[in-house]
């Protein structure tokens, strides 16, 4: 059953066209990953998804609803995990999510109830009472996810949620929603570190520049570049300048791609064509650094897809 479809969204801010003309769609229950560097215009499409801000074209539909036509009701449907903390530094824990819990129209024995199964879920209920200024990034990270929970929304969006927190709370934050998800719960995860997706997402959604550029579950995008391996040389110096003349036999121009002091080769079998790579550079005047060969993966993928690493 199709949950969320998004069609030919667009969002111009004057000369800049942050969103062009997206589609994609996510089926109830499942765990779709919106992954692409800063700037590539994430944010900005979940922005538009939840109604914060309106799309300059397309169309967003939430359980058959067009969000700009019903906004209560879809927006009621939603939970967010917002990029920045959304808390009372000055409250505690537990009145935050009371709090916010009221703000849904949760109350009395309701709201407690929710209130004690949401910080269970995180891990804080012996915090709970501790005000949230005292916490570290992680802590409150996931009483922010606590709070997006509690009127058990059926669509969970968290954008970048494990930005600059420690490793416990990041590990604790994926285990967290991948329960949710396997409850139930539909989820969109966006972010820019592909291992978080890989673990998170059954589904996988690039965009970069604007663009949404592929999609698929991992298996089906790991097959946009075959069982083609990196070879990635590095330089000392930066010899991007041969990009326009240099060659391998036997591999395509488009799975040649150098980046200042980097060279990266797509191939089936690297150990065949290493030597020979190694002995061209040489050749050509370049003193290789290192060598480092990498087995496909979803940054392969994106590097292939781009030209460009997702943390560029």
């Amino acid at each position: 059953m199709e949950f969320l479809k998004v069609t030919d969204l667009t969002k111009k801010y004057k000369d800049h066209e942050a969103v062009k003309q997206v589609s994609f769609s996510v089926q109830k229950g499942e765990s779709f990953g919106l992954l692409g560097p800063n700037g590539a215009g994430k944010t900005t499409t979940i922005q538009m998804v939840t109604g914060l801000f309106p799309p300059t074209s397309g169309q967003i539909t939430i359980a058959g609803m067009d969000v700009r036509k019903y906004p209560k009701k879809t927006q009621g449907l939603i939970g967010v995990v917002p990029q920045e903390i959304a808390l009372y530094q000055d409250m505690s824990a537990l009145e935050n999510l009371k709090f916010w819990g009221r703000m849904y129209g949760l109350g009395g024995v309701q709201l407690k109830t929710r209130v004690e199964e949401a910080l269970e879920l995180i891990g804080l209920s012996d915090r709970s009472n501790e005000k949230v200024a005292t916490f570290s990034g992680g802590m409150k990270r996931r009483v922010n996810i606590a709070a997006a929970i509690l009127h058990r929304p059926e669509l969970l969006i968290m954008d970048e949620p494990t930005v600059g927190i420690d490793p416990q709370s990041r590990t604790h934050i994926l285990d967290t929603v991948k329960r949710l998800n396997e409850e139930g719960m539909t989820v969109i995860y966006t972010s820019h570190y592909m291992e978080e997706v890989e673990y998170v997402c059954k589904r996988i959604g690039i965009m970069d520049h604007g663009l949404f550029i592929a999609e698929g579950t991992l298996s089906e995008l790991r097959e946009r570049i075959g069982d083609r391996s990196r070879i990635i040389l590095s330089f000392s110096h930066d010899h991007s300048q041969l990009s326009t003349t240099f060659q391998i036999p036997s591999v395509e121009k488009e799975d040649i791609q150098w980046k200042e002091q980097q060279l990266t080769v797509f191939h089936k079998n690297p150990q065949l064509i290493l030597s020979d790579l190694v002995k061209q550079v040489t050749n050509a005047g370049v003193e290789v650094k290192s060598v480092e060969i990498v087995e496909p993966n979803l940054e392969s993928v994106f590097l292939h897809l781009t030209g460009r690493s997702l943390r560029d």
